[in-house]
């Protein structure tokens, strides 16, 4: 019989978090640490009150020792590069980088401690290794973040394994602006081989997979689910 992991999910209360919550939450403890409980009623699932931009996470509702640790939030700010201030870079460097690097350092200590190797999960894009235009601010930051999960994943091995998950636009409320008419939706499809758009459900399915023993002999990997496009022409 699995032991229950202790998992911590920065961000939660919406989108591919709130999908994972759903689908590890009654075999695991989990804990969320986000800005609104709002949508997490009901479900399996300790809730701390946190933004990853101004606040020092609560360690205290933590366990002694910590299984997994996902980092959801993100951007997406998509426009040509002249229209781009420097702000933009800045802003997207501290929510897809500093925000993964401030929380994970102050939890490194649960994820070494435990008698188990730990999982890290990271999200990036498929604008990373793929030349997209107008994505030069999101791939600059989420490119930053494959280094640092690279690099990491060297650092921290045995102890901990660290992958990221890159994907093409997934019906999530972060890319609800691309996504927001039936025009948006058949466009977005379109661009893809396999003719749709993700979604929160199978990336949090991908995330439970490298969360669980089943990946443990991996690391140091970025899972491009994009439907394609990242390596073919439709």
């Amino acid at each position: 019989m699995n032991m229950k992991k202790n998992i911590l999910i920065i961000g939660g209360s919406s989108g591919i978090g709130l999908e994972l919550i759903k689908l590890i939450g009654g075999e695991n403890n989990v804990f969320a640490a986000c800005r609104t409980n709002e949508h997490l009623t009901g479900l399996n699932v300790t809730h701390i009150p946190f933004d990853v931009l101004t606040d020092t996470l609560d360690l205290s509702v933590l366990p002694e020792s910590l299984d997994g640790f996902v980092y959801c939030p993100g951007s997406i700010n998509l426009r040509p590069f002249k229209g781009l201030k420097p702000e933009t870079f800045l802003n997207d460097f501290s929510i897809n980088v500093m925000g993964a690097v401030k929380t994970l350092q102050s939890v490194l200590s649960k994820l070494q401690s435990g008698n188990v190797t730990a999982s890290v999960v990271f999200y990036s894009t498929v604008a990373v290794q793929t030349g997209m235009a107008y994505h030069a601010s999101v791939a600059a930051a989420k490119g930053a973040l494959e280094g640092l999960a690279r690099s990491l994943a060297a650092e921290l091995a045995p102890k901990v394994r660290v992958n990221v998950i890159a994907p093409s636009i997934t019906d999530t409320p972060l890319a609800d602006k691309f996504l927001n008419n039936d025009t948006k939706k058949e466009n977005a499809a379109g661009r893809h081989p396999l003719q749709r758009f993700g979604s929160a459900e199978e990336m949090a399915e991908a995330t439970a997979f490298l969360l669980s023993n089943k990946s443990s002999w991996m690391t140091a990997q970025v899972l491009h689910i994009d439907g394609g496009i990242g390596d073919i022409k439709s």
